[in-house]
């Protein structure tokens, strides 16, 4: 089971800080922005189902100005929108 689970287990909730540190974990590149397979990758570490299609539609949502990447500047609408759709919980 992932340290990091869905509102599905009863835990205390993941603050918005704190996902977004551990989303900013998986930009692999280092480019300071989160693509669709990275942020697919974080998804399934946080214990989601159908992370490729989560990642997707965080991504449609998040990226402001639609370059394909999540930026510095997009992660705290990526959190909110993530936190909001599917909750974060620590077990």
């Amino acid at each position: 089971m992932p340290a990091w689970s869905p509102r599905s287990s009863p835990s205390l909730p993941l603050s918005e800080e704190q996902l977004r540190g551990l989303l900013k974990r998986y930009d692999s590149n280092g480019d300071g922005r989160l693509s669709k397979n990275e942020l697919k990758t974080a998804f399934r570490s946080l214990g989601l189902r159908f992370s490729s299609w989560r990642a997707g539609r965080a991504l449609r949502h998040a990226d402001a100005n639609g370059d394909g990447f999540i930026s510095d500047e997009e992660i705290n609408e990526l959190v909110r929108y993530a936190t909001t759709r599917w909750g974060f919980y620590i077990s």
